[in-house]
């Protein structure tokens, strides 16, 4: 079942990016696009993998998940600067935050490539019928660099909620958070995939609805 899932969750951010180019009036918050290309790269693999088999063709596209996700997922951060920029909060145009976000960002990426990246060996895995390559070590909670981007993200989405009342990058990101920190058994590896759908859908709207807001300075 996992791998009709996976390909939904391809199509779903498929329907996100085309909404996103065809409403986001082109601000530097665009920088989403990027982090959904990955995403459907990333999902639509988990699809198909059992369709390639095992074999050095899916092993090599498993490593693109990997690189991929190190090198867009930490962007999320810049986005969030950009995006309470959008939002005219005056916060985000501080010199030491945009410092603050810049140096998380680099640490974002520095960490993850020497625990994730870093010597990265992969194996064959085989789960709810998702033939796929993933790392040899056995995960302990959710990775460094993640977290690190949902302090970004809290922080924009509560900034945003306060001082302009919009609410649904709280929301996402709340459920983001409760999803990596409590991972369910559900007979599916696919529900921590859904809960990043619902924030990247959250974060999509954010940024469409400040981009169409008003005139926005150039980055």
């Amino acid at each position: 079942m996992d791998p009709y899932i996976f390909g939904f969750f391809a199509l779903a951010y498929i329907v996100i990016l085309i909404w996103g180019i065809t409403k986001h009036k082109k601000t530097a918050s665009a920088i989403i696009f990027f982090v959904i290309l990955a995403l459907i790269y990333d999902n639509a693999i988990l699809a198909v993998g059992h369709l390639f088999g095992e074999g050095e063709l899916l092993k090599n596209l498993s490593y693109g998940r990997f690189w991929l996700h190190a090198i867009f997922t930490p962007t999320l951060i810049i986005f969030s600067l950009f995006v309470m920029r959008e939002a005219n909060i005056q916060f985000a145009y501080k010199k030491w935050v945009a410092f603050s976000f810049g140096a998380l960002w680099i640490l974002a990426m520095i960490v993850e490539y020497f625990t994730e990246l870093s010597g990265l060996e992969l194996a064959p895995q085989e789960s709810y019928g998702v033939l796929n390559y993933s790392t040899t070590e056995a995960a302990s909670g959710p990775p460094l660099m993640i977290l690190i981007v949902l302090v970004a993200l809290l922080i924009a989405a509560i900034m945003l909620a306060w001082k302009r009342k919009w609410w649904w990058m709280l929301v996402g990101t709340i459920f983001m958070t409760i999803g990596s920190a409590f991972p369910l058994d559900i007979g599916s590896d696919a529900i921590t995939n859904a809960f990043e759908l619902f924030l990247i859908a959250t974060l999509m709207w954010t940024a469409i609805h400040f981009s169409n807001e008003r005139e926005h300075k150039r980055y």
